[in-house]
């Protein structure tokens, strides 16, 4: 008994658990009792603005600041965004910028292995909010985020986050509802805009580290757990696109399709549109859809294996046939690629003959890579419908 205190006390994160649980009952608690009590006396128009306006600019802060901004480096920002987004992720109260880009660099160098701060085969509760509430065994490196670490207002935000977070998170509404309704107008602004928002902020970011590597679809690969789960991305701004984000980490969309909701995505783009922000990193269509492919040919060759029935020897044949020009065609256009990039950081050295030429073999490398998809797509749908 006494060895197992000894434990808690040394290891549990008290600060962290008294945060998380204490926001968790008194939104459990607390605000359905003050709601009987007071809910027709509250303008519910404001504090639901405040917790709408608080939830955009705090989720915001985490998934465009913190996440895409900083850990990735999927674009560049001109220093108003930085700060509005450095503002955003302390009102998330979920660590300083420095340390939270720390952990989510690690956890993509290590997912799934024990290094990974919230590794998902420790189970469900430990990558959704267990690995926050203790201690890691041992300080966590901090030399993935040396840029960060050079960054002044980074380094502001790290010495100050917990004072903003509260200043804005919860100082804001309990302000804004005094001035309107007087005492029982704070205690609202504490509980709705404050308490309220900030559980429902904390578990929907959570749900990425846990839900997103525990159900969903992996249309890119399954070499790791992350899955794309499009109910998760309606309240992370995007973030639940997570098999794409695993597979492609530096692309600043997550959801790649058009039609796939990302905010996040849409901000970064809109923001390029009026210089304020640059640099979009995006990886080639091509490279996705064979990521696509490469897993669509891991899944057929299962049903394959377990087939009851004859397959078409035919049908097989055609489809081998399609992958093997797939495979010579996306060489070529690797190979295309290189050439076109090492061209690109020597123009200067180049004639605009040679430059047209490194590009017309680039763009017909492309148009081969695109023909040879649809080809493998087409024999794909036929073996298909033979395995139906």
């Amino acid at each position: 008994m006494e060895k197992n205190r000894k434990y808690v006390r040394n290891n549990v994160h008290w600060g962290n658990v008294i945060a998380l649980m204490g926001t968790l009952a008194i939104t459990v608690f607390a605000l359905p009792v003050f709601i009987w009590q007071y809910g027709a006396q509250i303008n519910w128009w404001v504090h639901g603005s405040l917790f709408v306006v608080l939830y955009v600019f705090s989720g915001m802060g985490i998934t465009f600041g913190y996440h895409r901004l900083l850990a990735h480096l999927s674009f560049k920002v001109r220093w108003p965004v930085k700060m509005a987004a450095l503002l955003g992720g302390a009102t998330a109260m979920q660590d300083s910028a420095l340390n939270w880009c720390s952990d989510h660099r690690r956890h993509h160098k290590h997912v799934d292995h024990e290094a990974d701060p919230y590794n998902i085969k420790k189970g469900f509760w430990h990558a959704h909010i267990g690995w926050i509430m203790f201690k890691p065994k041992t300080d966590p490196p901090m030399e993935n985020v040396k840029d960060l670490a050079n960054d002044p207002m980074v380094m502001w935000q790290h010495r100050w986050w917990i004072h903003l977070g509260i200043l804005i998170g919860f100082g804001l509404p309990m302000l804004i509802g005094g001035l309107i309704e007087g005492p029982v107008g704070v205690l609202a602004g504490f509980l709705i805009g404050g308490c309220a928002r900030l559980v429902a902020m904390h578990h929907g970011t959570f749900f990425i580290n846990s839900l997103c590597h525990y159900i969903g679809t992996q249309p890119y690969s399954s070499s790791h757990t992350a899955k794309d789960s499009w109910i998760t991305a309606i309240f992370t701004f995007g973030e639940g696109y997570h098999n794409f984000h695993h597979e492609f980490q530096h692309d600043y969309r997550n959801g790649v399709k058009p039609w796939q909701f990302d905010p996040t995505k849409w901000s970064a783009w809109l923001l390029t549109k009026i210089g304020m922000a640059s640099n979009l990193r995006r990886v080639p269509n091509e490279k996705i859809m064979l990521a696509e492919i490469s897993q669509k040919n891991k899944m057929l060759a299962q049903q394959l294996s377990s087939a009851v029935q004859p397959v078409c020897e035919k049908a097989q044949a055609l489809f081998a046939e399609a992958g093997e020009k797939l495979q010579a065609a996306a060489e070529a256009w690797e190979l295309a690629k290189g050439d076109y990039g090492k061209a690109a950081q020597k123009k200067l050295d180049l004639t605009k003959e040679q430059l047209a030429e490194v590009r017309a073999q680039m763009e017909a490398s492309v148009a081969e890579l695109r023909e040879a998809i649809q080809q493998w797509h087409a024999a794909h749908q036929q073996l298909a419908v033979q395995l139906a």
